[in-house]
């Protein structure tokens, strides 16, 4: 089967290196069964969570975490990823690569439906690759930017006409980053706001069944899914449980088996470590890679001069913030790129380092004085809505930058709002967010610099505004340029210039975590562990 043993040399070495970027290994992706003799068990309800209730379901539009992990078992994607970030086939059952990177073939699997009844052909990835992706995600005009056309010479073939070789394109193939939508369904209508975003139809494992707002959301096991005998289990209920320690006593007392990113507090997880029961699972983040970053709003007056951005980053205290806020869970980070993804991150970047002194000298050099009151600057700073370590963290930025005379004014919203607020609206003048610098570069990271990424309504975007000309070549460059060695030096140049003009203070790697019940068989290991579907999840009998 022509698939990713068949790549070109050069495409297979470029992606097998971007693999290693994000340090993947069997050994760190290995976990203890329930019941190691156990065999998979058909049937049965998982519960699971996720935190906080989304603005809609299809993970390729209403881009968030939660939205991914529910898609994730809706949609499937042209491919899959194994443990070592290697394609596998999904919707394309094999693919090959023009010798010059300037034509990509998928041969589509044949007999899938979507879930309406509706055949899945090479209308639906032509449409979903042009229409959706390129124009609507916040990543797909940097990942497809090299497709030129899309060509569908029958109903099982997508031929991708390039401009040049891609090297991240091969990274970003998977279900909920590339996802495929139905083309009846979507084909002339506002996709944003497509009714079909809030009760998806796609070609995975589980079929929508019903979205209880505030409450649930219920998927129901595909009898037609092409992958004979799967889903194993009948259904899946994602709950939203606001209270985080209704989240806990739920995992401790088993009516809740899967819950992802966080569920719990930082402070309650070593607790959860030691219950027989439990599994705090730190593995499978490796490609998500999150990041957690503040924003300027760069059209607001007070963040043109940089001496005012590069003071508020001498004012924030990042050990702090890892150590204390995050109970270790996090890292101090030195640029845009975590810097466990060795073949991008470029170290000996300007660094910030906490000196309040240094923050109080930029801010009066910048004419930005205290008044009679102490202070210099009132602004609100949004705050994500991703949980209570992020409202602490809020309350820690809020009390250090007081310290410096910045009066910040703390603003919370559901995640909806906060979305549009954000990407819509662009109504605030600092806010901090987390975001997934996935494992090259041009797929996560840049978003945040490029103007053409400052795009209304487009989520996990250029929030900031952030346009520099600079940035603008450089990034271009990335995109453009064919040699592994010219392309690693251009993105270190995208993170060097991004830490000299701070749109963004870069602030903490963060090393996520789910928890589970050992009863819980069949996740599927790799990088994309919990953005990935749930057709191999079973759950086994109760421990007697």
């Amino acid at each position: 089967m022509p698939h990713a043993a068949e790549f070109p040399v050069r495409s297979r070495r470029q992606f097998l290196e971007a693999g290693a970027a994000i340090g993947l290994g069997a050994s760190l992706l290995s976990h203890a069964s329930w019941a190691a003799d156990s065999s998979p068990v058909k049937g049965g309800t998982l519960v699971a969570n996720v935190l906080p209730e989304p603005a809609g379901l299809v993970a390729g539009i209403n881009i968030s975490q939660p939205a991914v992990v529910i898609s994730a078992s809706i949609f499937d994607g042209l491919v899959r990823y194994d443990k070592d970030f290697k394609p596998q086939p999904q919707l394309a059952e094999s693919w090959s690569e023009s010798k010059d990177g300037k034509t990509i073939t998928f041969k589509l699997r044949r007999g899938v439906k979507w879930h309406d009844g509706h055949p899945f052909t090479s209308a639906d990835v032509q449409y979903s690759l042009l229409e959706v992706v390129k124009k609507v995600h916040p990543r797909g005009s940097s990942t497809f930017g090299r497709v030129t056309a899309v060509e569908t010479p029958d109903e099982h073939t997508v031929v991708l006409r390039l401009d040049g070789p891609s090297v991240v394109l091969w990274s970003a193939l998977f279900g909920t980053e590339t996802q495929i939508v139905p083309k009846h369904l979507y084909a002339g209508t506002n996709v944003m706001a497509n009714p079909w975003n809030t009760k998806p139809v796609g070609t995975g494992a589980f079929v929508f069944k019903e979205w209880v707002r505030g409450s649930h959301v219920v998927l129901e096991r595909n009898p037609n899914y092409w992958d004979s005998g799967k889903p194993l289990l009948d259904r899946v209920v994602f709950k939203f449980i606001p209270d985080a320690g209704a989240r806990a006593a739920a995992l401790e007392s088993g009516e809740l088996h899967y819950a992802v990113t966080n569920p719990v507090p930082e402070s309650d997880v070593e607790r959860l470590r030691r219950n027989p029961a439990l599994v705090v699972d730190t593995k499978g983040w490796e490609a998500p890679a999150p990041m957690f970053f503040i924003d300027f709003n760069m059209q607001r007056p007070q963040f043109q001069d940089v001496r005012i951005r590069r003071a508020f980053a001498h004012a924030l205290d990042r050990k702090a913030l890892a150590d204390n806020i995050w109970y270790g869970l996090a890292k101090p980070a030195e640029g845009p790129v975590p810097s466990y993804q060795k073949q991008f991150f470029k170290p000996g970047l300007p660094q910030y380092a906490f000196d309040p002194a240094q923050a109080e000298k930029l801010f009066d050099e910048a004419g930005l004085k205290r008044g009679a009151d102490g202070v210099r600057l009132r602004i609100n700073h949004m705050v994500s809505p991703y949980g209570p370590v992020y409202q602490r963290a809020a309350e820690y930025t809020r009390q250090a930058l007081g310290k410096v005379g910045v009066e910040l004014t703390l603003v919370n919203f559901d995640l909806p709002t906060w979305i549009r607020k954000m990407y819509t609206d662009y109504d605030f003048d600092t806010a901090q967010g987390w975001y997934s610098a996935y494992p090259d570069p041009q797929i996560g990271v840049e978003r945040r610099y490029w103007s053409q990424n400052i795009r209304k309504g487009s989520v996990s975007s250029n929030a900031a505004r952030y346009s520099s000309t600079e940035m603008d070549r450089i990034i271009q460059g990335i995109h453009d340029e064919a040699d592994v060695n010219k392309r690693r030096e251009l993105i270190g140049q995208m993170q060097q210039l991004a830490q000299v003009d701070v749109p963004s203070i870069n602030l903490l790697e963060l090393n996520f975590y789910a928890i589970y019940s050992k009863r819980l068989q069949g996740l599927r290991e790799g990088p994309l562990r919990f953005y990935s579907t749930l057709a191999d999840a079973w759950l086994a009998p109760p421990a007697a």
